[in-house]
């Protein structure tokens, strides 16, 4: 699969829906859609034609939630700070938001953009290690993703391994854990 799911809806600008989680090792997570306005600093409404990988981050800020991170995303329209978003953010009761469709790029993976799903990972301390609530959510959410578009786990790839940013901090300075993750997102594909 190289396109966008046609199941993939295109998402409204106005209120939020939950989507139910469904059953399997890859089935989708209980997901939160609350879109992000379109503006010109987190959510561009640009195409993301072909998806070929997904791209794993942690949120610069330890102990902040998943919807105090999309509501950062959305208010950049009003600070101008930066461009800055992602697609998912996996927060620390393992509650998952959407902020952008999946048929949209997010500003997050820099020259990845055009071809990744993002996901932003909170976690309670500096060292960036997910508790493990969070971490299963992302492997969950990750594992949906890579099914959804015929990929498997070697087309996981942490935002250091685009830029070499410290991103997602604990997984770039522990190597193993970071293929342990890896490991994860592949043992629910090859069970589903």
């Amino acid at each position: 699969m190289s396109g966008i799911s046609p199941k993939q809806e295109e998402g409204s600008d106005v209120g939020s829906r939950v989507l139910p989680a469904e059953d399997g090792p890859c089935g989708r997570p209980e997901i939160t859609e609350d879109f992000l306005d379109k503006n010109p600093y987190s959510r561009s409404g640009i195409a993301l034609r072909k998806v070929k990988g997904v791209v794993i981050h942690y949120v610069e800020n330890p102990g902040s939630t998943a919807k105090e991170n999309r509501d950062y995303f959305n208010n950049l329209q009003n600070t101008h700070l930066t461009k800055a978003s992602s697609h998912y953010i996996v927060g620390l009761d393992g509650e998952v938001i959407q902020c952008i469709p999946q048929s949209e790029i997010s500003y997050a993976s820099n020259n990845r953009n055009k071809d990744t799903i993002s996901i932003e990972c909170c976690h309670p301390k500096k060292n960036g290690k997910f508790n493990d609530k969070t971490y299963n959510s992302a492997v969950r959410l990750t594992a949906w993703i890579c099914k959804t578009y015929g990929l498997s786990s070697q087309n996981v790839i942490r935002h250091y391994d685009v830029t070499g940013k410290m991103c997602p901090r604990y997984y770039v300075k522990h190597e193993q854990a970071w293929k342990d993750f890896c490991n994860k997102v592949q043992e629910c594909l090859e069970k589903d």
